[in-house]
């Protein structure tokens, strides 16, 4: 070992360390602040909805007032977060008038009880964010790519209340079989430092307790991978449901006013036949399913809900329906085969997750931060499983697969 030749080496990495840990205190100060509000937001629009039922009538009205501003905000045609997947692995340019629109849309969909989350609003946001301070700084392509990553660290991390699975996220999304490394100090510095403040400002993250874990043997490990290849199916299906939606909305009403309205109506339609349960993000079903007080179809009809309003145009993102979605469908596994209800719902949120995303380390650091240590392994199992079996769909049209999932081989695809 030469240490002079190695100095220049040291010296590089401890500028990289330095610069970035200066860039990612900044961007996971504005990332909490921003986060905040945003969640803040959402949290008092789902409260007002729950306390005035005829909110779920004014879904038009609220579909109309999205439409408008993303004419206002000249965002029509927006790709969502697949426009943040695009900045970083090519050169799509992100305009900071994408912040204001998600933020406002969001609400919005929220206050009338669209089946929405607000993970995936909070990607584009932190992503925005990331761009924009990139530029303030006179940044390269790469460096700007970095930002826009640690961005997206931080303000999941800040509304969602998982750090651990919230760096991982911004870097394991974009590509699957690669993991932007140079991106790991910014990432998880503010993912912590965006989680720190909301959580300081009041906003907390979600977490729920595993009734009973059994002792871990061939039995329940056996019934947990059973759950998990039921996962990856419903993952696969999950995805195809909502693209194919989104497509026919678009095929047969080219209209966007058309479409939302039509969404709305479908939306009502479908809460006065089958109740208000699953109206809303879905935090309400996990919280059922954690006690395994859920009907047998509440996964079939949260993934309908969904479907119909994300594809005709309201907006908040994917992610905690999709939870919802694993959580319903791990309970009714559960309660069928008298096996832990409580335990399925978690392992089948994870299972999920990692189907529809792509990215099984974030999803089993979330497991971790949601329901403790204790089932550790059943996660791992759980996410292993509907990783390698949920095939090469997923929720984000950009999301690239650089490496296959079960063959040491390089294919670079993209998502169905």
């Amino acid at each position: 070992m030469n240490t002079r030749e190695d100095l220049p080496g040291i010296v590089r990495n401890g500028v990289y360390f330095v610069r970035w840990t200066l860039i990612s205190l900044l961007m996971g100060t504005v990332c909490g602040l921003v986060g905040t509000a945003f969640g803040f937001g959402v949290a008092y629009s789902q409260q007002f909805f729950r306390e005035n039922p005829f909110m779920l009538f004014l879904m038009p009205v609220s579909g109309i007032l999205i439409v408008l501003v993303h004419k206002a905000l000249d965002q029509v045609g927006n790709k969502g977060t697949n426009l943040i997947l695009e900045s970083i692995s090519s050169t799509e340019q992100i305009r900071f008038s994408t912040l204001p629109c998600i933020f406002i849309s969001t609400i919005l969909s929220h206050l009338t009880g669209a089946s929405a989350g607000k993970e995936g609003a909070a990607l584009q946001i932190g992503g925005c964010i990331g761009n924009t301070l990139g530029g303030l700084f006179h940044m390269d392509e790469r460096d700007k790519k970095v930002a826009i990553m640690s961005g997206m660290s931080g303000c999941f991390g800040a509304i969602f209340g998982t750090p651990l699975a919230a760096s991982m996220f911004g870097m394991e999304v974009i590509s699957v079989g690669v993991a932007y490394y140079a991106a790991l100090v910014p990432c998880v510095f503010s993912a912590f430092i965006g989680s720190f403040i909301s959580s300081r400002l009041g906003l907390h993250g979600e977490a729920f307790t595993i009734l009973h874990v059994p002792e871990f043997s061939l039995k329940p490990a056996a019934l947990i991978v059973l759950l998990a290849l039921l996962g990856a199916f419903v993952s696969v299906c999950f995805c195809i449901l909502l693209h194919e939606v989104q497509k026919l909305y678009k095929a047969k009403l080219q209209n966007v006013y058309a479409r939302i309205l039509t969404a709305s109506a479908l939306f009502i339609g479908l809460s006065l036949v089958f109740g208000r349960e699953y109206c809303g993000a879905g935090f309400n079903l996990v919280e059922a399913a954690m006690e395994g007080n859920v009907p047998y179809e509440a996964f079939l009809l949260k993934m309908l809900f969904t479907a119909v309003a994300l594809g005709g145009g309201f907006k908040g993102g994917e992610i905690v329906p999709t939870l919802a979605v694993g959580a319903t469908m791990g309970a009714a596994f559960g309660n069928f085969l008298g096996f832990e209800p409580s335990l399925c719902a978690a392992c089948g949120m994870l299972a999920l997750f990692a189907g529809v995303t792509n990215c099984p380390v974030a999803t089993i650091f979330m497991g971790f931060e949601l329901f403790g240590f204790e089932g550790m392994k059943y996660f791992a199992l759980a996410v292993s499983v509907s990783f390698a079996l949920s095939g090469y769909y997923g929720l984000y049209s950009s999301q690239k697969f650089t490496y296959s999932k079960t063959r040491t081989e390089f294919i670079n695809r993209k998502a169905h």
